[in-house]
């Protein structure tokens, strides 16, 4: 299933679930990740699948080759070498070009300023949070011609700082690069909430955030609907779009 949202300003938002597609157990059912070691006839059926229920051309979407980093990359179609490049965050200004994050607990960062016609999307986990992948993006969206006070921003699903335990040292380190990120789990247990920390690294930005900022509500550890790789291990990808339209 993929939910979508659809900007007044004509900026388009999907975000898919883990039905509806032809992967078997244990990618099962709708898995965009190519490297997770689903069969990759599988994977093309499913990303061919999604496009297809948002309308779009399943040869006009850009993935990338994501590594935990803060590189971005300004494209103007798909790669046309084959050869998808080390990036965590992609910017273009090519209407009815999806841009899409591919995730499993870390949170996907769909970002849109319709009147300057540019949209951009990021992979941010801990370490990409820490790295600053969303400043990153921000920064290659404004020199681009984006004001970040226009920009329509969206939070995926990914696993909420209720649930994403880690040690107390790796706490600290993350709330010292960003302090909203500090949390505790339900059970009383350091964690991070990397949802809270890309959300105060955007309003820093000047993006003004509010309850329409996507499906943040969505942890994915706890929701047996969508991938997670904190509970799994093995186990598929969800994928995040944005668009503007053409």
């Amino acid at each position: 299933m993929i939910a979508q949202q659809h900007d007044a300003s004509g900026a388009h938002f999907a975000f898919t679930d883990r039905w509806g597609g032809v992967s078997a157990a244990p990618y099962e059912e709708l898995n965009l990740g190519g490297a997770v070691g689903d069969d990759p006839q599988a994977v093309r059926a499913n990303r061919e699948l999604a496009a297809k229920a948002m309308g779009l051309d399943p040869a006009a979407v850009v993935w990338m080759n994501q590594v935990h980093g803060r590189d971005v990359a300004v494209v103007e179609g798909p790669w046309s070498d084959g050869e998808i490049p080390a990036v965590d965050a992609v910017v273009t200004r090519s209407r009815g070009l999806a841009l899409a994050v591919l995730t499993a607990d870390c949170t996907p960062v769909l970002l849109a300023d319709p009147v300057a016609g540019i949209v951009g999307a990021a992979h941010a986990g801990r370490p990409g949070l820490v790295a600053g992948v969303v400043p990153a993006v921000m920064k290659t969206m404004t020199e681009q011609g984006a004001e970040p006070a226009r920009i329509v921003a969206r939070i995926g699903p990914a696993v909420c700082g209720r649930c994403y335990e880690v040690p107390a040292d790796m706490r600290a380190d993350v709330a010292q690069a960003v302090p909203e990120a500090w949390a505790e789990t339900s059970w009383g247990t350091p964690a991070v909430d990397v949802v809270a920390g890309v959300r105060a690294q955007l309003v820093r930005a000047g993006v003004r955030m509010d309850e329409r900022d996507g499906q943040s509500h969505i942890c994915t550890l706890e929701s047996a609907d969508h991938f997670s790789y904190r509970r799994e291990r093995t186990t598929g990808r969800l994928a995040s779009y944005v668009w503007l339209g053409g």
